[in-house]
């Protein structure tokens, strides 16, 4: 089976890419994506399988092949939302919506896992098991779907979730794996400090926020360097300082917004604590009143360390002539809502590099210029096709 399934992948390179192409051209924000959720209903019309709709708390899609017979049930995971960005890259399959790109590789995403589910379902009799092909909608916004799809109950039933993210580490042909914690979990803060405002020359006579917001900022940096062990990774950026007013006018208040990114469950406890402990400083030093909004948005992504040791094994026993590298990875400071798959099952996330041919120095995903080698979409069904069939033992 393995041998058809790579025949039949390899035979469909120019639908695969011309999927993506599609998708590329009609990108839609998180939670807005109706068209490319039709588009992937569409896509199994007629064929011998499960679809569920909606699934989660926007447009989430979830199809289920049933093997030929009783085994182990896994999940295949691709997302297909895209981004709020007005798109820079000279492609001729350019994004036909105003400010908005498919930045991240969900496009490939979404083009490579339509295709290897097409043909697992055409193979489904000699599978010995289930596989739920998850089509998950508003990755990039939290509270994003991967929540939603895993609190619904449709997968309640799964051994094991995969899924791959293209990322430009590489020529096409390498893959890459990490096991543990792979991607930061991330949290999102604002704060208004209110003081009480005055006349520029009469500071006694006023409680300055704009003074108050400046100690936080500089004290949530200690929180990284003074907190937290040095072997352990921790970032808080304090994006937004909104603080305009007149010169010579004390502010009364300011606000203040900030994005916190940890590797492990352990430091966001940490940072959370501690920015709350200083949020309380900030108050008696300086006399204000601190309104914190803290949420936690997407967990660490933690790669189960055993499951993937046989993904980077079976990858590394395919032989096959696009897959040319396999190889660990470093673990990455992004985040993903791959993570609450994770949480629920003994996952893997691995990476499918994806560099364009002849650039030294590509642009990072959510870039308004990102790009990606196409011929990374076929290595990126056929590594996903080689973990399945090595799952289930099938040559």
């Amino acid at each position: 089976m393995k041998k058809k399934l790579m025949q039949m992948l390899e035979d469909r390179k120019d639908e695969i890419i011309a999927i993506r192409r599609h998708l590329h051209e009609n990108p839609e924000i998180s939670f807005k994506e109706e068209k490319t959720a039709q588009y992937i209903l569409d896509f199994y019309k007629g064929k011998d399988v499960e679809v569920q709709s909606n699934v989660g708390n926007g447009h989430g899609i979830v199809v289920t092949i049933q093997g030929g017979q009783p085994g182990k049930k896994i999940g295949l995971r691709a997302d297909f939302d895209a981004l709020p960005i007005q798109e820079e890259a000279d492609v001729p399959f350019k994004s036909k919506n105003d400010g908005v790109m498919h930045a991240c590789g969900h496009d490939g995403h979404t083009a490579y896992l339509l295709v290897l589910a097409d043909c697992l379902i055409q193979l489904k009799d000699q599978i010995p098991g289930t596989i739920k092909i998850v089509h998950q909608h508003a990755e990039e916004v939290p509270p994003g779907g991967a929540k939603s799809i895993v609190e619904s109950g449709t997968l309640d039933d799964l051994d094991n979730m995969f899924g791959i993210h293209l990322l430009p580490m590489g020529p096409a042909g390498l893959v890459g794996y990490h096991a543990g914690y792979s991607f930061n979990g991330r949290a999102y803060m604002k704060l208004k400090i209110q003081g009480r405002g005055g006349h520029g020359s009469s500071p006694h006579l006023a409680n300055d926020a704009i003074v108050a917001g400046a100690h936080f900022v500089t004290g949530a940096q200690s929180i990284i360097s003074r907190r937290l062990n040095p072997f352990d990774v921790g970032v808080i950026t304090i994006g937004s300082f909104d603080g305009k007013g007149t010169f010579n006018v004390i502010k009364d208040s300011v606000e203040l917004e900030g994005d916190i990114r940890y590797m492990t469950n352990e430091t966001k406890e940490i940072i959370e604590r501690e920015v709350r402990h200083l949020c309380r400083g900030i108050e008696e030093q300086f006399g204000v009143t601190c309104e914190l909004n803290y949420e936690n948005d997407y967990p660490p992504v933690y790669n189960d360390p055993e499951l993937t040791a046989q993904v980077a094994n079976f990858l590394r026993a395919a032989d096959d002539k696009d897959i040319t590298e396999v190889k660990e990875f470093p673990a990455l400071s992004p985040s993903e809502d791959f993570a609450y798959y994770a949480e629920k099952f003994p996952s893997c996330f691995f990476y499918i590099a994806c560099t364009p041919k002849g650039v030294d120095k590509p642009f990072f995903n959510h870039h308004p210029k990102f790009d990606i080698d196409e011929d990374a979409l076929l290595v990126a069904a056929k590594a996903v096709g080689q973990v399945v069939c090595g799952y289930y033992s099938l040559d």
